[in-house]
C-alpha cells in the first residue's frame, strides 16, 4: 500500500467510527501501526461491539456527538489526522427532518473543523457523497454545505498547518445506508422487492473502496482537493433482479416467485447521480482510479504541476452522469454479489 508508511504511529480520529465506512476504516488503518486510533460515535452499542471485537489497545472508543463542539475538542487533543465520516445519510429521513439533517451535517462538520483548527490537526478528511452534486433534496444540500465549508475551512488556518479536503463516493454496496439490506429482506419475506423507477441508476463503490480512498486522501491533500473514486454505474432494477436470483433460493423460493414492484420516485429521489458538477469538471484532472477537483487557483495550470500531484493529467470534457455511465449488468452484479 502507497501509504503504509503515511500512518505510521500517527495519532487518528475517526469521527462515525461504528458506521459502515468508519468501522472498516479503523480496522484498516489498524493494519498500518498507528500510535492510536480514537473512534468517536453517538453509537453506545456500536462501540462497545468494536472494541470487543478488535481487542486492541491502539483502539480508544469515545462516544459523543460532533453536534457537542467541547466534547470534540477533547476528542481531538494531540489529533494528527481526523476522516470525518459522521453524518445523517438517508435520503427520505433528512427530507422529513431537515432542522436535524442541518445540525449533524452542516453544524456538525463545521464543529469537527473548528475543533481540528483549534487542536492544529494536520489533516482533516472530510467524506461527502455524489448526492453533494446539484441537489435535489436536504441530504444532498447539507452535504453540498459541509464539502464547501471544508475546503473553504483552509481560508481560515492562517500560520496553522492543518489541510482540509474532501472525498466524494457513489453508493456504497452493502452499507448500512444502500439498498441491498432491503433487498436482502425483502427476498427472505418472499418479496415483493420494491423499486422507485426502472431507469434509476447509480454510481455504486463496495466498503473497502471507500476506505482505500479516505486513506489515499489522507496522505496527498494538501488542501482544498476533491477526491472521487472512479466507479461503474448501476441501474437499481438489475441489482433487484440480480439480488432475486442470487439470494431467492436460500430463503426457500425461486427467483420467479419474488416479484418486483415499482413504488415510485421518494421525495427528493432523483433518477441520475452526478459525479461532478459542470463547473468542477474544468478543474478536473484523473488517474486510472481516481478524479481531482483542484482548487481554483490551480485551475489554470495545464499540465499539473509535476510538483502538486503525481500521475494525474487533464480530464477531458465529458459526462459524468450514472445515466451516460456504462452499466455494469446483472451478470457483472451477481459476481460482485458473491464477493460481498
Amino acid at each position: 500500500m502507497m501509504y503504509h508508511n503515511f500512518y505510521k504511529n500517527k495519532k487518528i480520529l475517526v469521527t462515525g467510527g461504528v458506521g459502515s465506512i468508519g468501522s472498516n476504516l479503523v480496522r484498516k488503518l489498524l493494519q498500518l501501526n498507528p500510535a492510536i486510533i480514537r473512534v468517536f460515535d453517538n453509537n453506545e452499542t456500536g462501540l462497545f461491539d468494536l472494541e470487543q471485537e478488535l481487542q486492541s489497545d491502539k483502539i480508544r472508543t469515545l462516544l459523543g456527538d460532533i453536534r457537542d463542539k467541547d466534547r470534540l475538542n477533547m476528542a481531538m487533543n494531540g489529533i494528527d489526522i481526523v476522516f470525518h465520516t459522521s453524518a445523517l445519510k438517508h435520503v427520505p429521513l433528512c427530507e422529513y427532518n431537515p432542522f436535524d439533517a442541518v445540525k449533524t451535517n452542516v453544524l456538525g462538520t463545521q464543529n469537527v473543523l473548528e475543533s481540528a483548527l483549534s487542536n492544529e490537526v494536520q489533516k482533516v478528511i472530510n467524506v461527502s457523497t455524489d448526492k453533494a452534486v446539484n441537489p435535489t433534496n436536504v441530504m444532498g444540500a447539507t452535504k453540498l454545505l459541509a464539502e464547501r465549508l471544508t475546503i473553504s475551512a483552509n481560508y481560515y488556518a492562517g500560520n496553522k498547518k492543518t489541510v482540509f479536503s474532501s472525498v466524494r463516493f457513489g453508493n456504497v454496496l452493502n452499507s448500512r445506508g444502500s439498498v441491498i439490506p432491503l433487498f436482502r429482506k425483502q427476498i427472505r419475506e418472499g418479496g415483493p422487492v420494491t423499486i422507485t423507477d426502472k431507469e434509476m441508476t447509480r454510481f455504486f463503490m463496495e466498503i473497502p473502496s471507500a476506505s482505500h480512498l479516505i486513506m489515499t486522501a489522507g496522505e496527498i491533500a494538501k488542501g482544498r482537493e476533491i477526491f472521487i473514486l472512479k466507479m461503474p454505474a448501476l441501474r437499481i432494477a438489475d441489482l433487484a433482479e440480480a439480488m432475486i436470483d442470487e439470494y431467492s433460493p436460500a430463503a426457500g423460493y425461486r427467483p420467479g416467485q419474488i416479484k418486483i414492484k415499482i413504488i415510485g420516485k421518494r421525495n427528493g429521489e432523483k433518477l441520475y447521480e452526478d459525479l461532478m458538477a459542470e463547473e468542477e469538471a474544468e478543474r478536473a484532472y484523473e488517474r486510472d482510479d481516481m478524479f481531482l477537483i483542484v482548487p481554483h487557483t490551480l485551475a489554470h495550470e495545464d499540465p499539473l504541476d509535476p510538483a502538486y500531484f503525481k500521475g494525474f493529467k487533464k480530464t477531458k470534457k465529458r459526462s459524468f452522469s450514472s445515466q451516460d455511465a456504462p452499466l455494469i449488468g446483472k451478470d457483472g452484479l451477481k459476481r460482485v454479489l458473491r464477493d460481498l
